[in-house]
């Protein structure tokens, strides 16, 4: 039985983390009847294009990847998920970063091998990153507001079209 599978046979009730690489195009609804435990999803491998509106009422969720999914904004709706601290959207076709889809606790946001070009100066209001992995992008600059992020340990920029 494979995990989307135990999931709809309500088999993973009270799970905190849930694993679903299984070539999704929509987000399971069922997902929501773990709201009051999940922690960590990972949506990696999938070819998701968007989350949906009320992902908000996952509570708990502070580790979200969808890593390897179809994905050209990164989702808006993430930045109402109040215990959100990690996001994970490797190799996705990212071109877009709305300032309105941070979320007030990232600490470690991985954007690498996507199409980014900019992002947006809202990006040094996050006092709490420590991470930031955008290498295998578009970028040329970075925004000054960032110096704010006192708390950065990492930056990864590689492969990028700095001068």
């Amino acid at each position: 039985m494979t995990p989307l599978e135990q999931l709809r046979a309500g088999k993973l009730a009270g799970s905190r983390r849930l694993n679903l690489s299984c070539g999704l195009t929509e987000f399971p609804p069922e997902i929501f009847g773990l709201a009051d435990t999940l922690e960590i999803l990972d949506l990696s491998c999938n070819a998701l294009t968007s989350l949906p509106d009320d992902l908000p009422r996952l509570h708990k969720l502070r580790i979200l990847f969808c890593s390897d999914n179809r994905f050209t904004r990164l989702p808006e709706v993430l930045g109402q998920c109040p215990q959100l601290g990690m996001l994970g959207f490797k190799a996705n076709q990212i071109r877009g970063v709305p300032a309105a889809a941070l979320p007030s606790s990232l600490r470690w946001l991985i954007l690498t091998d996507n199409r980014i070009e900019a992002l947006p100066p809202e990006l040094g209001a996050c006092a709490q990153l420590q991470k930031l992995m955008l290498a295998g992008n578009r970028l040329q600059s970075l925004p000054q507001e960032m110096a704010a992020c006192g708390r950065l340990e990492l930056l990864r920029i590689a492969a990028n079209r700095f001068e």
